[in-house]
């Protein structure tokens, strides 16, 4: 079972972690991630809007952090998401976890009123492309 938090900056050393296991993506998305740029993304929001709309999220298998995702609702306005990170612990990729979590939170958003998402992503990253594409974006 996968359980949802939101996360905090007690949670940076796990985020960390997970992101440090993940070097391809920093290939595509500079620079490199530290404990400081995670924190600085936690805080990060577009203009007009506040942290009622922003969630840092992380999804657990018991106490592992096995995904993470930047989340903006109501965002560029009320009836879109945006997801401007998302990664899944490379001990999980290929194995539909992280489809498993996209299709959850549309079915969630879609109840919320969210007709669309948006991504956030760079489209040299073949892997990141790949995945958004096989899920229906």
């Amino acid at each position: 079972m996968i359980t949802i938090k939101k996360l905090t900056e007690n949670d940076v050393q796990k985020v960390l972690k997970l992101c440090l296991g993940n070097p391809q993506y920093y290939k595509h998305c500079p620079p490199e991630v530290t404990y400081e740029k995670i924190i600085e993304d936690m805080k990060k929001l577009p203009p007009n809007k506040n942290y009622n709309d922003k969630y840092y999220i992380g999804f657990f298998k018991e106490e592992e952090l096995i995904a993470v995702m930047d989340l903006i609702i109501k965002y560029p306005n009320n009836d879109i998401a945006f997801i401007g990170f998302f990664m899944v612990n490379k001990k999980y990729q290929n194995q539909g976890v992280g489809s498993k979590i996209i299709f959850e939170l549309e079915d969630k958003l879609k109840n919320n009123n969210i007709k669309n998402i948006r991504l956030g992503y760079s489209q040299n990253n073949e892997q990141s492309k790949s995945f958004w594409q096989k899920n229906g974006f």
